[in-house]
Parts: C-alpha cells; structure tokens; sequence
C-alpha cells in the first residue's frame, strides 16, 4: 500500500493490486521478526494526543557493526505527529547523555508535555530525574514488563528494525550514524504513515499545525485533528494511556 501511494504521488496511474502483484512476484517483502504468542487481557487502549509536543516516548534498540561492536540507539518520537525527532547511536548512553540530546532536541521544536519510557537506569537516573525537575517536563514510567504502554514507539522500533537494521552491514559508528539520520529523514519527509491518513509525519505535522492556527475556538490548547483517509478509518483511531500506579 506504501508503495502504491508513492507511485501515485509521482504521477503514476497505477492499480493497487497490480503494485500488489509485481511486489509479490519480485519477493520484495520485508522480513518481519517472528513472535511468541502470548495471552491477552483486557486493556485500555492509549490516548492519542491531539498537538504535538503534547507526549513524547523513548526507547533503546540495541545492534551490532561488522566488527562486532555492539551499539545502542536511543530512539525519541512525537505520539501526535509520529515524527521520529532523534535517532542517537553511541556504543554508551548515559542518563546524562540522555539530557543532553533531549535539550538539542527542545532546542529545535519547543519543550513537550510529557515524556514516556520504561524504568531503565537511564531513565531513572539522578541526572534525569534532576532535568525533569528543572524543565517542568513531566516523566511517566510505564509499568514493568508492559510495553505495551509504550506502543508508539514499540511500533516505530519494530519498523526500524526490520527495514534498516536487520537489512544493513554498520561498519563504523560514524557509518551507522550517517545512515540512521538519513533513514530518519526518508521516514519524516517522504515516507506516507497509514495512521495518519497516508500523510508523511512531516506534512501531518504541517497539516495540525494550520488547523491550530486557523481555529477560533482553542480550549486548553486541543483542536480537531486533520481527518484519516476514509479508505483507511483505523488510522484515526483512539487509544488511551495506561497509567503505572
């Protein structure tokens, strides 16, 4: 479906089953990694925030150069426009390097809300702990061993693993780091995003903040968020922050 919208936007007239076929037929199917299945209760879906800078979330993803130095990349996406905001790779990260990249980041588009992650030393470190303090930015902790609570970007690691990561031979990290910020910019900029009405999360991004702007009846900083594709009525779709504690 990615494919065919990208045709599209370059001016091809082409049927979606015939991209469907071709792409079958020529086995350019992206390798997914295998999961456990495991039984599921019921849960509260995750609250989808409704500007952005409202909610970011954090993660690690761990890989490896040719060497066999393992590395790890801390991955920091907005929950609102989907826009991957910093892909950083180092062999260590620290809860103080941590800091530092979220302020080159603030730097750039403003201070959010909110910040999600697990309970990892990095996270619970005096050095962050200390930030959040000083920024007024406020930190929620999913609970252990629920990852779920931390979908949007459970989902974003998982495409960036099995489109980059598992497909690309690091040999350095100043090699890793080249390719990881052009991907970023390819997933920002071009790549069309099915929960976002097959805008990219760049133009998502635009689109809200237009309709911010143009809106006279702001309450508590919230508007209508651009309308999903009505082909594809999933992407609108809201969710609910489940609550540790």
């Amino acid at each position: 479906r990615r494919l065919h919208v990208l045709l599209r936007r370059e001016g091809h007239a082409v049927n979606r089953k015939r991209v469907q076929r071709i792409y079958r037929e020529e086995r350019l199917t992206v390798r997914r990694r295998g999961g456990r299945k495991r039984a599921m209760g019921m849960r509260r879906p995750l609250d989808l925030p409704l500007v952005a800078n409202q909610r970011w979330s954090l993660d690690f993803v761990a890989d490896q150069m040719t060497d066999g130095r393992r590395f790890r990349i801390l991955t920091v996406i907005d929950n609102c426009t989907r826009e991957c905001l910093a892909l950083v790779a180092d062999t260590s990260l620290s809860g103080a390097r941590v800091v530092r990249e979220l302020d080159a980041v603030i730097r750039q588009r403003g201070r959010p809300d909110t910040i999600v992650s697990d309970n990892g030393t990095e996270y619970t470190s005096n050095a962050v702990l200390a930030w959040a303090d000083d920024t007024g930015v406020g930190w929620h902790y999913i609970a252990p061993g629920k990852p779920q609570q931390n979908g949007f970007n459970e989902s974003f690691n998982g495409r960036l693993r099995d489109e980059l990561l598992n497909e690309t031979l690091f040999r350095s990290l100043p090699h890793a780091r080249a390719v990881l910020e052009a991907w970023r910019r390819d997933y920002n900029e071009r790549r069309p995003h099915s929960k976002l009405g097959w805008l990219t999360p760049q133009a998502y991004a635009e689109a809200l903040s237009g309709q911010i702007g143009r809106s006279a009846a702001l309450v508590g900083g919230c508007a209508d968020r651009p309308l999903a594709n009505p082909d594809n009525p999933s992407s609108d779709q809201p969710r609910t922050l489940v609550m540790a504690g």
